[in-house]
């Protein structure tokens, strides 16, 4: 598809680039593209993308459009009648919810958690939700710490997985008890991070 593609629209032109290098394909248009895209850059990218024959849109990892940028294109491309394919790929919580070992029968996937009390709201309101076995989030490295003291309080010393830049070279892959994860990364975290929680029955 990326050799095939006229267009790419892409979360970051230097990571895509490397991609593009490493399969020999060779330049392409790039448009890159924000969380918070505006109404008239979608605009415009439709346009983009209506004078192509192709275009791809690319994620730096993971599944595009799961907690990615590109969810506005999607949508526009639908309203505009413009075809649409999936390539299917990777997205990091269901790798790490394969690689942690915990039942994923009955489990709730949140994207990234809000902010501070809300996050604590949505936390509490999980606990007695007797229905879901297994949470899988991502969280940002800078609140990672505060997100852990936050389930402590909330859910016990359950068990957690940690997966951190899963599939690249500082790939870490962390399983135990929560104390033990506060204690494991009390000097800090870089990267991407995906978090397995097992909801104690007792919660």
């Amino acid at each position: 598809m990326l050799r095939e593609a006229e267009l790419l629209i892409v979360e970051d032109k230097r990571r895509t680039a490397i991609l593009l290098n490493k399969f020999e394909i060779g330049r392409k248009d790039m448009i890159p593209i924000a969380e918070n895209i505006s109404e008239k850059k979608v605009d415009w990218i439709i346009e983009k993308i209506k004078n192509v024959n192709i275009a791809c849109l690319v994620s730096d990892s993971g599944m595009p459009v799961i907690s990615d940028p590109g969810y506005a294109i999607v949508k526009r491309c639908w309203e505009e009648g413009i075809e649409l394919d999936v390539v299917p790929g990777p997205t990091a919580h269901t790798a790490a919810l394969a690689v942690s070992g915990f039942p994923a029968n009955k489990y709730v996937f949140l994207g990234f958690l809000p902010k501070k009390s809300k996050r604590r709201k949505l936390l509490k309101s999980l606990c007695s939700a007797s229905e879901i076995d297994t949470i899988a989030f991502y969280e940002s490295p800078y609140r990672f710490l505060e997100t852990l003291q936050d389930i402590l309080d909330i859910f016990g010393n359950v068990e957690i997985f940690v997966g951190r830049e899963m599939t690249k070279i500082h790939q870490e892959f962390f399983k135990g008890r929560v104390k033990e994860a506060v204690e494991h990364f009390k000097g800090g975290v870089k990267g991407e991070i995906t978090v397995i929680l097992r909801r104690d029955i007792q919660c």
